[in-house]
């Protein structure tokens, strides 16, 4: 394991705690609270003994909002991430493994969702329903990301069956059921875990990219992306408010990519040795 993996693991272990542990973080106050309004707090000011960070141009604590933002796109990457690893990787291997008419009919109709692009179904959703709530959101990138999970897991599904192991088991008469569970999905699986940190990666971006746009998650909860956006109105004055998350954003996309390419290596030279 190289330097740059266990920086990047390290980076997101990180955000993984400030997203599951903000309320017990000592040192992160309350995201929300106007500090200029009811004391002498400056708007995007720069970082003090008190703010570590500086403040925004409403006052807020810039450290807290960041610690607390991890929360939205740790919860949203996981629920969408997850979503399409279940029901996309399962249904792959399953018709990977089938074949016949099933695999003929699955393929056409992820053929025709791939065809539908995933931000302008989140755009359309939320401008007809009018929801941004937090679960609205991440189902729909969750369903975007069942088909090409259900690619990948069909794929590898084609490999793993024509093994030699796989043979054998269908020749001595191991039920499909048992094959598919002990000698398919296993070997299917480890592809469809690296695939999920870049997926997790665009899903990430795409959510900053929605608030930044203004059809990101409604949450009095901030996001990088919202912070980013709030932030805008004042480059002028100062950078800091919009470099802060920029930043953070772009190292947690950088992790995820690189622990993504680290276990595809990882991958790629167990399965050479099959």
């Amino acid at each position: 394991m190289t330097l740059g993996v266990r920086l990047a693991i390290g980076w997101l272990m990180l955000v993984i705690v400030c997203a599951a542990l903000a309320d017990w973080i000592p040192f992160v106050k309350d995201p929300n609270y106007l500090y200029g309004f009811w004391g002498d707090a400056p708007r995007s000011g720069g970082p003090t003994r008190e703010f570590w960070l500086g403040t925004d141009a409403s006052s807020r604590d810039t450290l807290a909002r960041l610690v607390y933002g991890a929360r939205v796109s740790t919860f949203i990457a996981v629920i969408a991430v997850g979503s399409g690893f279940a029901a996309g990787g399962l249904l792959g291997t399953y018709i990977g493994f089938v074949r016949g008419k099933r695999e003929t009919a699955a393929m056409a109709l992820i053929d025709v969702i791939l065809a539908f692009p995933p931000v302008v179904l989140v755009l359309v959703t939320v401008a007809v329903t009018r929801q941004r709530n937090l679960l609205v959101v991440s189902g729909l990138l969750g369903l975007a990301a069942i088909p090409a999970y259900t690619r990948l897991a069909r794929a590898n599904a084609l490999v793993v069956t024509n093994r030699e192991y796989v043979r054998a088991a269908s020749a001595i008469g191991t039920k499909q059921s048992r094959i598919l569970r002990r000698e398919i999905i296993p070997n299917v699986a480890p592809s469809l875990v690296a695939y999920s940190l870049s997926a997790a990666a665009f899903v990430v971006t795409l959510e900053s990219s929605l608030a930044f746009i203004g059809f990101g998650v409604a949450s009095r909860l901030p996001s990088w992306g919202r912070m980013m956006l709030l932030a805008r109105a004042d480059i002028r004055v100062t950078v800091w408010p919009m470099v802060y998350p920029a930043v953070t954003l772009v190292l947690t996309i950088l992790s995820l990519n690189i622990i993504g390419d680290w276990l595809r290596e990882r991958n790629a030279t167990r399965a050479s040795m099959l």
